[in-house]
């Protein structure tokens, strides 16, 4: 990997492992739900559209996918920012982006639910097992301490997660990135418009705060696409997906050095076996060919794998608040077969690919 690559993938794995630490910082210092959510999604849609206006296809057959991106809106952005922010009101960030990452094994069991017929080898039942039973550790302290309904929106949040790749890869393959990102952030900010005026705070809060906005508006989910972009072109989607497995440590050592929260031994327990059955359970096994799932429909050579990870590498634990990696797996995996298809239709034509 290059210097620059090298580059680009640490500051993806600080800025997608940063945003439990920024919503704690917000709620902390009195900033409502609704109108925290509401600059996150009406900056970032901000600074995304007119990027993604000016792309090659711009905005262009979007209206004929508003069903999947409203279901995808919701999903990804709409229902676990809020979930995320008002559970972060009461439990700590590092735990938070913990039990987030238990998002690929939700994902893969989504993936079976939804008639995904591709056979699950033992390692990744043992994959699945090892990290729910990181999930109940982690989780088992906050339910006896009256944290239930917090950790149960982080969880449901985490559902949201798993479910969403499911929209992206099999009715939005198609759709570059930027441009899908850039609609879906649009949409949550109209949807928090009138709530986040409803509770918008009297007084203007601290300088801090308002830092910690800023860095979730502009940093953690609009540049944040832009370097990811940049990191697929200069490493590829297999290397460029691996620093979201860095994530989770990035949300744990932020907490406990920046917020003094406790870095106990459930939490690096937790933190073991929530990441080792991530990894287990979205690895397929060499010997376990894929199978398509029947209701999916076959979009010649750019069409994304229907089941939640690449087909290039194992579905990483997911960056949790950021617009997040449901979007950045299956969308740089059609993004790579794309390439591949401009790619042969040059050759056939015997015209040499641009450089």
């Amino acid at each position: 990997m290059t210097r620059r690559g090298w580059l680009l993938f640490a500051l993806m794995s600080v800025i997608w492992g940063i945003p439990y630490l920024l919503i704690k910082v917000a709620v902390e210092g009195g900033v409502p739900v609704p109108v925290l959510v509401f600059v996150r999604t009406a900056v970032g849609a901000a600074v995304l559209l007119p990027l993604a206006v000016r792309g090659a296809r711009g905005l262009r057959g979007l209206h004929r996918h508003r069903r999947p991106l409203a279901a995808f809106a919701a999903l990804e952005i709409i229902v676990p920012w809020w979930l995320l922010t008002d559970a972060e009101r009461q439990i700590s960030s590092s735990m938070t982006g913990l039990l987030i990452a238990a998002s690929p094994i939700i994902a893969v069991l989504a993936g079976r639910l939804a008639g995904d017929v591709e056979r699950l080898g033992g390692r990744r039942w043992a994959g699945l097992g090892v990290g729910l039973a990181g999930v109940a550790v982690l989780a088992a302290p906050g339910l006896r301490g009256g944290d239930v309904r917090s950790i149960v929106e982080v969880l449901l949040a985490a559902l949201c997660y798993g479910i969403a790749p499911l929209i992206l890869a099999r009715r939005l393959a198609d759709v570059p990135v930027l441009p899908l990102t850039a609609v879906c952030l649009g949409g949550a900010a109209l949807v928090y418009a009138t709530p986040a005026v409803l509770t918008w705070p009297a007084t203007l809060p601290t300088g801090r705060v308002l830092a910690a906005l800023a860095g979730l508006a502009v940093v953690c989910t609009a540049a944040a696409f832009v370097i990811f972009a940049a990191l697929i072109r200069e490493v590829g989607v297999t290397r460029a997906l691996v620093f979201t497995y860095v994530n989770p440590a990035v949300a744990v050592i932020a907490g406990v050095l920046l917020l003094d929260e406790p870095l106990t031994v459930p939490v690096v327990a937790a933190f073991t076996l929530i990441l080792g059955g991530s990894v287990l359970a979205t690895r397929r096994d060499a010997t376990t060919p894929h199978t398509a799932t029947p209701s999916a429909p076959d979009t010649g050579p750019t069409a994304a794998r229907p089941s939640p990870g690449p087909a290039a590498a194992p579905t990483p634990p997911r960056p949790a608040a950021a617009t997040t990696t449901a979007t950045a797996t299956a969308t740089a995996t059609s993004t790579s077969a794309r390439t591949r298809t401009r790619t042969r239709t040059r050759t056939n034509r015997s015209t040499p690919p641009d450089r």
